[in-house]
């Protein structure tokens, strides 16, 4: 089928299936690369997105899909964010403009979105485990499918990857390729190498080493010891010239490198690896960024891209936090700054520059990032483990374990705490909040503004034991600020509880924190044009609850109180601070409810925010509040 948004892509027009392509003469394909990577550079900086690694992967995706046949053999991409050319190949054309919006394509894959898309990844290191997995089920099913696993080099800097290479077995149908395009995996690179992986995959090698086993074994006396005797000195030349690497060490059949923007040597090397029915890995090299000048000569600008029209400069709360974390390192030697290859996202770099030896990148392996951390602390320092909320869930056991349980004072920076709408249910940090809850002797700060952040982190700093700081992606709202911050505010003071009454005499009190607190302040804002008089309060700490419990008593107004929060809803912020409440009595008669996130998983469908599609959004509360009116009313 023909689309007049692909008009302009030959080619490109022509593929609406692995079948289209697979049926492309060879010849074609070059052309057929470049268009892919014309309609990617125009597409992501529409839409926003990882652009330079799916411009690195664009012949390996086409190599793979002319090799195997999808879905009946499976193709696991880690991470999902590498997978935009494979789903433009599988059916997903046509709707390739929704990419990462309302209703839209994800920017990862997903098993309910395609029956091409194997597993599912936001995170990284997964790939390999999946894939073993897959591979052992189809062998105990008696299937003949294939599995191939597209492991980016950094997912290798997690430890979960080489767990799952220490479980792999031999005689799986299993093809793990590494895509290597920034870090040095091996050093067996160079023309000399490249040549004899051809020589060794060619046919005639094939033929020939098989034909020597064959006629070698049937000698009788001197045939099979003179066979070990040429396949050990083999080894030994190969091993002089690729040199030994772990994965061989490993009990794994390793190839390469390969170059992974070739598309006839990939598509040979593939099927290479095919016929040998065996587990194998394939060592390829790819460019990132590669046939776009921007995100060529700046890599890791392009990795991620916003939206067109979206400012990609400017203070958000990632670069508030590294600002304050550097002023705060200046006072105070002991701080010390963790991240898992994320020093961009959470604004880490100018720690990074000005402190050096003080900060420490520790690759995607948040588990380790951790512990880490701890043996830091145990020895006097004062760590800051800056990660994505949603990633804080790998290593959830290490934070008890090896940091709660021995009381040592790590700080935990959680960015992108919330949900987040662009990268979907893979990026929510919605269950931050119940996890951390759960510790004892923890301490959660939840600052909106930028000195809020810098309050929370000197706070956090005198503090022993587990404290985490969590904050949204984005930046102030000046709502937020208007309502709560009047008369400004001090990084010296000590994270509180605001007030803002939307009228004199209020009805009903709304207790919140974090962003949502904007929609509390819409939903005040309405229900006052219907004689309702809100107040709200605005916790820049949760937990503990007991202490909030204490500051919060004593400013609640009306007959009712509700708790509103953008987390999930059990063992949350709602459930903690009315549980401490009822406690001490401070609820009396007033009916409560919790509004929470029932859904963790939140999908908008088009036309509709992820609030709306948990269920928290301001219309959301706006009908709470009032049930909530009418029910205090009927009991008193």
């Amino acid at each position: 089928m023909k689309t007049e948004r692909f008009d302009g892509y030959k080619l490109l027009n022509q593929i609406n299936s692995p079948d289209d392509l697979k049926a492309l003469p060879a010849k074609e394909l070059p052309m057929l690369a470049a268009e892919v990577r014309r309609y990617l550079s125009y597409r992501v900086r529409e839409n926003g997105g990882h652009l330079a690694s799916n411009l690195g992967v664009v012949e390996l995706t086409m190599a793979i899909h002319r090799v195997f046949s999808t879905p009946k053999d499976h193709v696991i991409f880690d991470v999902g964010h590498q997978s935009y050319v494979h789903k433009l190949f599988t059916g997903r054309k046509e709707k390739f403009d929704t990419l990462r919006q309302p209703g839209g394509l994800s920017g990862f894959t997903k098993r309910r979105e395609s029956e091409h898309d194997a597993f599912g990844a936001g995170h990284s290191s997964t790939a390999v485990s999946a894939a073993i997995g897959m591979a052992e089920a189809d062998l105990l099913s008696g299937n003949d499918a294939y599995t191939v696993a597209v492991v980016g080099d950094g997912a290798l800097t997690g430890g979960l990857a080489y767990e799952g290479l220490n479980n792999c077995r031999r005689n799986l149908k299993l093809v793990i390729i590494i895509n290597e395009n920034e870090m040095s995996i091996s050093p067996n690179t160079g023309h000399l190498a490249e040549h004899l992986f051809r020589i060794r995959s060619s046919r005639k090698y094939l033929r020939a080493k098989a034909f020597t086993a064959h006629t070698l074994s049937r000698l009788p006396l001197i045939g099979r010891p003179i066979y070990r005797f040429l396949r050990w000195i083999k080894k030994r030349i190969k091993h002089l010239v690729y040199r030994e690497n772990l994965f061989e060490h490993m009990g794994i059949r390793y190839h390469g490198p390969i170059d992974g923007n070739d598309i006839e040597g990939l598509i040979a090397s593939l099927e290479y690896a095919k016929k040998l029915s065996s587990s194998v890995i394939l060592h390829v090299k790819t460019q990132k960024g590669k046939g776009d000048a921007e995100a060529e000569a700046n890599p890791d600008l392009y990795h991620g891209l916003p939206p067109r029209g979206e400012k990609r400069s400017g203070e958000t709360f990632s670069t508030s936090f590294g600002d304050a974390l550097c002023r705060l390192a200046a006072e105070d030697e002991r701080i010390c700054a963790i991240t898992a290859a994320m020093s961009h996202g959470t604004g880490l770099e100018p720690f990074r520059a000005q402190y050096p030896k003080r900060f420490f990148d520790v690759g995607i392996a948040e588990g380790h990032a951790v512990t880490f951390a701890a043996g830091l602390a145990a020895g006097g320092k004062r760590p800051v483990v800056a990660l994505y909320s949603t990633f804080l869930q790998r290593a959830y056991d290490n934070l008890v374990h090896d940091v709660a349980l021995q009381g040592l004072p790590v700080i935990f920076a959680l960015d992108r705490a919330g949900f987040n709408a662009a990268d979907g249910a893979t990026h929510h940090g919605v269950f931050d909040v119940s996890l951390l809850s759960a510790i004892p002797d923890v301490r959660i700060f939840t600052p909106v503004t930028s000195v809020g952040i810098a309050a929370s982190l000197r706070a956090a700093k005198e503090t022993d034991g587990v404290t985490a700081i969590r904050y949204p992606c984005g930046a102030e709202q000046p709502a937020l600020l208007a309502a709560f911050y009047p008369d400004g505010q001090d990084e010296l003071a000590a994270p509180a509880v605001r007030v803002f009454d939307s009228a004199s005499c209020p009805q009903v009190t709304v207790v919140t924190h974090g962003r949502i607190a904007a929609e509390a302040l819409r939903t005040a804002a309405a229900l006052l044009e219907s004689g309702i008089a809100v107040r709200v309060l605005l916790a820049e700490y949760i937990a503990p609850y007991a202490a909030l419990a204490r500051e919060v008593e004593p400013l609640l107004a009306g007959d009712a109180v509700l708790f509103y929060e953008e987390e999930i809803r059990v063992g949350g912020f709602g459930e903690g601070l009315a549980a401490a409440l009822d406690e001490q009595g401070a609820l009396f008669s007033r009916p409560t409810r919790i509004l929470a996130a029932e859904n963790a998983f939140a999908t908008p469908r088009a036309g509709e925010s992820v609030w709306q599609a948990a269920g928290v959004d301001a219309a959301a509360l706006s009908v709470a509040v009032l049930e909530l009116i009418k029910t205090s009313k009927k009991e008193t």
